[in-house]
């Protein structure tokens, strides 16, 4: 799992029937200099399934790989990323 920050949505004009109701939002992953600093370098984007209703902005734990299917079981989706939690506040300890 790792961290990410929503940067967009994701507007389909036709979809897969499996994508009905939907939210899919373009993600960034965020890097320990992202956390630590004011540092804005941005690393490829992903496009996640979302149905906490994250927005630009919010920071989320992402899930991703055939983990992030799981949680449709035992339907099967074609899913690749999804929003396992918005995050509120992260809180990161220098050592």
């Amino acid at each position: 799992m790792r961290i990410a920050k929503v940067i967009g949505n994701v507007t389909l004009s036709r979809s897969h029937p499996s994508f009905q109701g939907a939210s899919l939002k373009v993600v960034v992953p965020q890097s320990w200099s992202n956390l630590t600093s004011s540092d804005i370098s941005e690393s490829d984007t992903i496009v996640a399934w979302d149905e906490l209703g994250a927005g630009r902005g919010d920071l989320i734990a992402l899930s991703e790989g055939a983990e992030a299917a799981q949680p449709f079981r035992p339907d099967s989706k074609p899913v690749d990323a999804y929003n396992a939690a918005i995050l509120d506040h992260i809180h990161i300890k220098h050592d």
